[in-house]
């Protein structure tokens, strides 16, 4: 009776999961394992809304493995010594697992292959499962060039790709009856939890994508930018935990057609550039992809502007709206990540280090490609091609929050001013600003812009 293990990390799925197919086609018997893995927990990154959301995911794979006659085994501690555990308890002649972009990603299968190769097991690591298309697999022409500086280009080759075939769920899993198995983590075991942290698990995002692949595709292109609107996917806590398969979701967008997948698609292309930028250059999570030599603002002061950012009590409706929403929610619609970050790092011009730590902190969908670069992109240190541009708040409310709807949802002391007012009310009444109990702008934008252009050397 012959045995491969399937080693689950960010492909919390049945449905298109290379590893599960390939090992079930060369195998008798598969043990599905997951290793809740002490390694992550001393890096940071075992945020409470994450726990949470992972404890949904790993109840909801047990129960698809169970309704095919298997289980999902899970064990604690590190991940090598854990999987090494079970080859030798079951005899596994191979091991399966997707292969992963950042330095603790490669070095845990660097590891892992060293430690199985001395058990005479052989470690496969399937490319395009966390992804759709592999990093490195589309490169730029030209000597040493190891990946796509900039996202356009990429996007152009990455949609001449193609993806490779969506395996369907197994019938079947048939797994040994002799490793043991810790018990299934509970949502409600973990503290700290956002109150309004979404549901997790394939059954809910499979749920969630075919009704907004109904709904909600076909007007994606023109409202996703919507705040109040709240139009866009939902589903980057999916694709981060692969409950979802990306490769899956690209394939039924495009089928959809149309102007609204199109944009979608290139949504999910922006999340395969990061995570290629990160394979290539693994120092991007945590220095500068391309220096600007800033001297980011370091004390006191800026120790408390931060603060109030953080609270989202800056003064600025829009601002402290999205950060309010990743509170309550452990999410933030794309929009206000753009406009929180844009202002922490150049209206106040605090490090995008601290910003990224406090949204990894929170969010659910919180990853080191796309969090780390997507705020190196906003603080014109990463791949943008305009570095030294500023969003300004007011501005972008009005046109994306037009009628402060979004504002006046997350923003209660504001509820009561209608329409557009909202966005600035140190313009009210002064009797009405101190009914709101509001507080003023914690910086003025032309002070912080020019603060910002002085440090950067700009005229």
């Amino acid at each position: 009776m012959t045995v491969a293990v399937v080693l689950f990390t960010s492909d919390l799925r049945l449905h298109d999961h290379p590893p599960l197919h390939a090992a079930l086609a060369s195998a008798d018997e598969v043990v599905p394992l997951f290793v809740r893995d002490e390694g992550v927990e001393a890096t940071g990154f075992d945020a409470p809304n994450r726990r949470a959301f992972l404890a949904d995911c790993l109840r909801d794979l047990d129960t698809g493995l169970r309704e095919r006659g298997g289980r999902l085994v899970v064990r604690e501690g590190a991940v090598v010594e854990e999987v090494c555990r079970i080859v030798t308890e079951t005899g596994a002649g191979s091991v399966h697992m997707a292969a992963g972009v950042s330095s603790f990603a490669h070095r845990r299968e660097e590891r892992l292959r060293e430690a199985l190769d001395s058990q005479g097991c052989r470690l496969r690591v399937h490319d395009a499962v966390i992804t759709v298309v592999a990093p490195g697999a589309v490169v730029p022409s030209g000597p040493g060039r190891d990946h796509f500086a900039v996202f356009t280009p990429y996007f152009r080759r990455w949609s001449e790709e193609g993806t490779r075939q969506v395996f369907r769920a197994p019938r079947a899993v048939r797994v040994p009856e002799g490793p043991a198995s810790a018990a299934l983590p509970a949502r409600n075991e973990v503290s700290g939890v956002s109150p309004g942290l979404a549901e997790g698990g394939e059954e809910e995002g499979r749920r969630l994508f075919t009704a907004w692949r109904r709904d909600g595709l076909g007007a994606y292109e023109d409202r996703h930018d919507d705040l109040a609107g709240d139009a866009t996917s939902r589903l980057s806590p999916h694709l981060h935990f692969g409950t979802l398969s990306p490769t899956e979701v690209v394939s039924r967008g495009r089928e959809a057609g149309g102007p609204g997948a199109e944009a979608f698609v290139r949504q999910v292309c922006w999340r395969d550039f990061h995570h290629q930028v990160l394979a290539a250059r693994p120092a991007s999570s945590r220095s500068d992809y391309r220096t600007r030599h800033d001297r980011w603002r370091t004390g006191k002061a800026a120790e408390e502007d931060t603060a109030v950012w953080k609270e989202g009590r800056t003064g600025y409706p829009v601002v402290d709206a999205a950060m309010r929403q990743l509170l309550h929610e452990g999410w933030m619609h794309n929009r206000g990540r753009l406009l929180a970050a844009s202002f922490l790092t150049k209206s106040l011009y605090v490090d995008w280090r601290s910003g990224a730590r406090h949204f990894l902190d929170l969010l659910v969908d919180g990853d080191v490609a796309n969090n780390q670069l997507n705020w190196q992109w906003v603080a014109g240190t990463g791949t943008d091609t305009r570095p030294n541009r500023v969003l300004n708040p007011v501005t972008q409310a009005k046109r994306y929050d037009p009628d402060g709807a979004y504002v006046r949802r997350w923003v209660p002391e504001l509820a009561d001013i209608a329409g557009p007012a909202v966005h600035e009310p140190w313009k009210l009444p002064r009797a009405q600003r101190s009914r709101c109990d509001y507080p003023e702008p914690v910086v003025g934008l032309s002070e912080g812009l020019a603060r910002f252009k002085e440090a950067r050397g700009l005229d």
